[in-house]
């Protein structure tokens, strides 16, 4: 599978100004490719002001996600802020290249930034299948809790993680990533935001993508940048039948 990674530093809180941003940054990949990634809410930055910014899945930025994937043939996923039934959510779409999609709300809500005060928790995870690919998507904090992307019974092959993660904790981004990448004998591809925000967190970015083994496909990318990489399913399976760490497993149920 080839994946396309768009590091970028969005405008805050302005959803038409990323869209036409990141349309020109889409459209200027030649190669073809089977998925574009985005970073945590793409459209308008990590804002804690989802009564100025919400929209509904008839919105201008899922409208966008759409277009790109029926128009590019490709699917593409990222998160942005939904608003449903009185709720705001942190919502990330999986948008397939016919234009249907799915949705996972993040589960894990950063405290520390007060987003649990004004965003719902999402209640159960998405499991996409997607060219022969069973996908698992996550959204920034979620990657703090390893049992919520436990692999259980090889339910995936790929791990994504769109994410607003500020430098002061990139060593932690960093860290935890190859952790994921091992316990679960999955690639990860994990897709940060580049820049400052208007409260001076600094995002170098550190987008990167590592096999089922914790190594690097591609290191750590700094400031704004698109990079393509492409992932092999064979070396994942033997990988897994010669070491067979998932069977030696503890076995749990996840109350959600």
């Amino acid at each position: 599978m080839k994946i396309a990674i768009i590091q970028f530093n969005p405008i805050w809180e302005n959803v038409a100004a990323n869209l036409k941003s990141l349309t020109s940054k889409v459209n200027s990949i030649t190669e073809k490719i089977d998925l574009i990634v985005l970073p945590e809410m793409f459209s308008t930055g990590f804002s804690m002001k989802p009564d100025l910014i919400a929209e509904t899945e008839n919105g201008k930025a899922v409208l966008w996600m759409i277009e790109i994937a029926k128009s590019k043939q490709v699917a593409i996923t990222g998160s942005l802020v939904i608003s449903e039934a009185n709720k705001f959510y942190n919502r990330l779409f999986f948008v397939f290249p016919d234009g249907s999609y799915k949705t996972y709300d993040k589960k894990h809500l950063f405290s520390l930034a007060g987003e649990e005060k004004v965003y719902e928790a999402g209640s159960s995870k998405l499991i996409v299948e997607y060219k022969g690919w069973k996908i698992c998507p996550l959204v920034c904090y979620d990657l703090r809790f390893p049992v919520y992307s436990r692999n259980v019974d090889e339910a995936y092959d790929l791990l994504i993680y769109v994410a607003s993660w500020p430098d002061q904790r990139i060593y932690a981004w960093n860290t935890l990533l190859k952790a994921r990448a091992i316990e679960n004998m999955s690639y990860v591809v994990a897709v940060n935001r580049s820049g400052v925000d208007p409260f001076n967190n600094v995002y170098s970015g550190h987008s990167q993508v590592l096999d089922y083994m914790g190594q690097f496909i591609q290191e750590p990318l700094i400031e704004e940048q698109i990079t393509i990489v492409s992932l092999e399913k064979e070396g994942l399976n033997k990988a897994r039948n010669r070491f067979a760490f998932l069977k030696d497993a503890d076995e749990f149920k996840l109350i959600e």
